[in-house]
């Protein structure tokens, strides 16, 4: 029998002060939706509740512990459900929280390769010699927050400290997935020293440095499908989704940068009916550019709402978080990767990746804004990994030793061959044995 509960309360091992690192550290750092999550009542014997990711249950536990508001007060997102706290495991020095996103016995047996997520890359750097707690850590943080907040900025903080320490006082190399390439690069803005301090080398991996923006586009308006097909009815809805993700600052910190010198400016656009003053009515095709989303986020998500342990809650286009986010992009303006430091990018190609998205059709228009929020939308494709524009991941304008593309989905690339081969020449390692590849792309983390 599954079991609906773990207890991940013991702290993690330290390391034996006798055994000498051979090798930097390299701590991993996870995307959105790249972590763990559990839910622990404030009071009582701390049991805690995996509600991210998990296949069963998961809609009903979702929209129980997950759902969130926004507080402008604190900049935080906090649960709806005041009675208990979302925390990321930090089991097997941080590892954990990022390698099985659903590790019970029933994904296991039947290795759901949805929710296999740096399980491949540790076992490949494992397979190079790296030891967990010594010169192998996780850093999964929860990914509704802002990448500029304070605790996930203190987390950071905390896991280079530690990797540092077990290491004999190597400095550690950084690879990070996703959105944890835009976490790193406001700990840099914010915290320069500390970075120099700590860390050598840093790999960057499908990082939307400009935005993802026909995949946030659509989040905001119609939400968000992590897994396609039969597996889709055991898993969060796609409805569910969306009313997350209008309350966290980290997807509103994805929009298409508008300061960003696009190729063609990413576009919403949506074909409307129009109504003149003498009852004849028409159909025009509205854009919507990057300085213009807000008006059509504010217009669609006006009447948006959801019932909550009886009680309906509003949540409309939140402008306080989509100020916040703008904060952000200025921090993220600032970032300069420290002299001494190296950097490299790698990134998606050979994929069709949404940019611009459209709602109704010329025959078949939108009448009121919230029909959009039910609409099916049609997307236009560029090159990228699926979910991250090629464009957008290369445009990190920092000093990189190598820039290099690699044709692999957004997930894909954590278990790409390519991918281990590239980070095992700039970390100078080797792998003792060849570590077993069985593993299709993932549609789960394709999402951000």
């Amino acid at each position: 029998m599954l079991s609906d509960f773990c207890c991940c309360c013991n702290p993690p091992r330290t390391s034996d002060p006798d055994i000498v690192a051979d090798r930097d550290p390299v701590l991993l750092v996870s995307g959105i939706a790249g972590s763990i999550l559990n839910s622990r009542r404030k009071k009582g014997f701390g049991f805690e509740t995996r509600v991210w990711v998990r296949l069963l249950l998961a809609d009903l536990e979702f929209k129980k512990k997950v759902w969130c508001i926004y507080n402008p007060e604190t900049g935080y997102t906090e649960p709806l459900d005041d009675s208990t706290e979302i925390i990321v495991p930090q089991d097997d020095y941080g590892l954990y929280a990022i390698d099985i996103l659903d590790p019970s016995l029933f994904v296991k047996c039947l290795h759901l390769n949805d929710v296999y997520h740096f399980h491949e890359m540790i076992d490949m750097l494992v397979g190079c010699g790296y030891k967990k707690g010594t010169t192998l850590f996780g850093y999964g943080y929860d990914f509704r927050q802002s990448n500029r907040i304070d605790q996930l900025m203190d987390g950071l903080k905390d896991k280079l400290e530690t990797a540092y320490k077990a290491s004999g006082g190597r400095k550690v190399n950084i690879i990070s997935h996703s959105m944890g390439g835009l976490l790193v690069s406001c700990f840099i803005s914010l915290h320069s020293d500390i970075f120099s301090r700590y860390v050598s080398k840093w790999i960057t991996i499908a990082t939307p440095f400009q935005g993802a923006p026909g995949c946030i586009n659509d989040s905001l308006l119609t939400g968000m499908q992590f897994v396609e097909g039969f597996e889709s009815y055991f898993f969060v809805s796609r409805w569910s989704m969306h009313q997350l993700v209008v309350e966290c600052p980290s997807i509103y910190e994805m929009l298409p940068n508008p300061d960003f010198n696009w190729k063609k400016e990413p576009v919403i656009q949506v074909w409307r009916k129009q109504q003149s003053n003498d009852g004849e009515s028409s159909v025009e095709l509205e854009s919507y550019g990057c300085n213009e989303c807000a008006t059509l986020f504010e217009e669609a998500l006006k009447n948006n709402e959801l019932n909550y342990d009886g009680k309906k809650v509003p949540l409309p286009f939140n402008s306080a978080i989509f100020n916040w986010a703008a904060g952000t992009r200025e921090v993220l303006k600032k970032a300069q990767v420290p002299k001494g430091v190296s950097f490299y990018n790698i990134y998606g190609t050979s994929s069709d990746t949404p940019f611009d998205v459209c709602y109704g059709t010329e025959s078949s228009p939108i009448d009121e804004p919230s029909e959009i929020c039910h609409t099916t939308p049609e997307y236009f494709y560029v090159d990228g990994d699926g979910t991250v524009p090629s464009e957008s991941a290369k445009a990190d304008h920092f000093d990189a030793v190598e820039r290099v593309g690699v044709i692999a989905s957004h997930r894909g690339l954590l278990s790409n061959e390519n991918v281990f081969e590239l980070i095992q020449n700039w970390l100078g390692v080797s792998a003792k044995s060849k570590v077993k590849q069985n593993f299709k792309t993932s549609k789960v983390m394709d999402a951000y």
